[in-house]
């Protein structure tokens, strides 16, 4: 019976070096394609493709949405991919009772195949995430995730944990893909992740559990005499499996104690066997006309269990919905503490989702403090008083901190007041690029560097003719030297600004200019305007006086 669960993702070879496109069970093309993210290396290393990651979750049709992530992890050739090729036609078909399609289409989408040998490696995502409005009428982002299978022969037990602890983690949904039963080494499987869980209740004051739904589906299921098919039999097989008595060993009685405080909800469904057309047929390509009538239906009830809109589960970390912005910095916490030579300890697991936790903070604050200024001072607006910009900036830097003391936060308060600290100090940053913009938008700002030099070559033109006229012919010469050379300035300036290139000698101007406007022309003119004030108001009371 093993053999045959190994066929369940077997796919013809042709099939495979065609690189067909991928279709919806009508015939249509599939929107997306699956894009591996975390990529294992020779070195057994992971590594996040951060570019990839970016391009799917920070979309702006979804990057604010809260978002679903649906994963399956399990051993290899164990069918992952075939079932989640099936998730696909579904949430394509949203709202289609006949979902499955007819029965001569072959199954396409995630890569899957047949022979014993993995097609998976790291985990991959489908690009393109899939839009559902939830009960509450709030429009959230699922996200499907196929994961390299566990215990090949190329894999360590390091790579296995890695790729298991990561998609637990990361999803709202983690369906454990079994064979035949729920056997006592598949509860040990999960032993690092709940001694994580344990440690990071025991560390924390809230009581937010650390993953969310675990879902037992257990394939090839072959004693329905003993628990029928579908989520009833499974509950009653996991009830027997996560029973705590005592006359079993101390450590068995802690592993399912563990189990039960780390997951928010756990399920099981037993899946019938597919059949023997497609366990031994090497050119089976999916067609649902060689699959079993029982296993179908039992798709059609899995399948609605996990992603109908009614049971869609937002993904939490530490109590909080998050959204597609913050699963991104998720992503990178959570890689990092796996990049080590060693397996890392629990602790090193809690510390990493308190960093995540605060970036995500972080990256909200940050996000809704540039909303607001550029709706104050963006590209489009016109100049602002300077005055008015900072008391707009202290007001949006006010609310951006407050938005990230309120946030629930791992760590404790002197852990996020260092990512507080910082934050504020990179929108401070931000402040003063927003105010060289605004300032920027000045006309008169824009004017003043060829206005210094106009006006230091208007003086030199009269001190030059002045002294001319007294017969102090060097000093004259010399005025005609500066003039000369302010010209030059201006035209080169005047060149900078038209054809954009050489703009570092451009700034160097603007520094020249600005220096002779604040050290001599701006106190000259100041003076000036005072003095022609100064005798405009003698002007009009003297007829008074008078």
């Amino acid at each position: 019976m093993a053999d045959f669960a190994k066929q369940t993702e077997r796919q013809p070879r042709q099939m495979e070096t065609e690189h067909t496109v991928p279709v919806s069970a009508n015939g249509t093309p599939l929107h997306g394609q699956p894009i591996q993210i975390v990529i294992t290396g020779e070195d057994h290393q992971f590594e996040l493709d951060e570019t990839k990651l970016e391009e799917i979750l920070l979309s702006p049709l979804i990057q604010d949405k809260k978002v679903v992530v649906i994963s399956v992890a399990g051993a290899f050739r164990k069918g992952k991919s075939f079932l989640l090729d099936f998730f696909l036609r579904y949430m394509n078909a949203k709202g289609h009772p006949d979902w499955l399609g007819g029965d001569e289409a072959p199954l396409t989408g995630f890569s899957w195949r047949g022979g014993s040998e993995r097609e998976t490696t790291g985990i991959l995502m489908w690009s393109e995430p899939f839009i559902c409005k939830i009960p509450s009428g709030e429009e959230v982002a699922v996200l499907l995730m196929d994961t390299q299978g566990a215990f090949d022969s190329e894999s360590t037990v390091r790579d296995c944990a890695t790729v298991f602890a990561l998609s637990t983690m990361l999803s709202s949904v983690q369906v454990f893909n079994l064979t035949q039963n729920i056997q006592e080494d598949d509860l040990q499987h999960l032993q690092l992740f709940t001694e994580y869980g344990r440690l990071a209740l025991e560390a924390n004051d809230n009581v937010s559990k650390p993953f969310q739904n675990l879902e037992f589906l257990v394939r090839d299921w072959s004693f329905p005499y003993e628990a029928p098919y579908g989520a009833a039999g499974g509950r009653k097989i996991l009830e027997r499996r996560l029973q705590v008595s005592d006359r079993q060993h101390p450590e068995l009685q802690q592993l399912r104690l563990h189990i039960k405080s780390c997951f928010t909800s756990i399920g099981s469904f037993l899946m019938p066997h597919p059949g023997l057309g497609v366990a031994t047929n090497p050119m089976f390509d999916g067609k649902l006309k060689d699959i079993e009538k029982d296993f179908k239906e039992q798709l059609k009830i899995l399948v609605p269990l996990l992603l109908d809109d009614e049971n869609l589960v937002v993904k939490e970390i530490n109590g909080c919905k998050i959204t597609c912005r913050e699963l991104v910095e998720y992503f990178k916490a959570y890689i990092k503490i796996y990049q080590g030579e060693e397996l890392p300890e629990p602790k090193s697991m809690l510390q990493a989702t308190a960093e995540a936790n605060n970036l995500a903070a972080v990256s909200s604050s940050k996000s809704l403090y540039q909303k607001e200024m550029e709706i104050i001072c963006g590209g489009d607006k016109p100049f602002l008083h300077p005055d008015t910009l900072q008391r707009d900036h202290q007001r949006c830097l006010e609310k951006a901190m407050s938005t990230f003391n309120s946030t629930r936060k791992m760590g404790g308060p002197e852990f996020s007041k260092v990512y507080g600290e910082q934050m504020e100090k990179e929108l401070l940053e931000m402040y003063d690029n927003y105010k060289k913009h605004n300032d920027g938008k000045n006309i008169f700002s824009s004017a003043r560097t060829p206005a210094v030099l106009f006006t230091v070559m208007a003086m030199a033109y009269v001190f030059s003719g002045v002294f001319a006229l007294v017969g102090l012919d060097y000093f004259a010469s010399l005025m005609n030297l500066v003039l000369f050379v302010f010209l030059m300035l201006l035209c080169t300036w005047m060149y900078v600004r038209y054809s954009g290139e050489q703009r570092m000698i451009g700034e160097h101007i603007d520094f020249i200019a600005e220096v002779i406007w604040d050290k001599a022309l701006a106190q000259v003119y100041t003076k000036v305007l005072e003095q022609g004030v100064k005798q405009a108001v003698q002007q009009t009371t003297r007829p008074k006086q008078e």
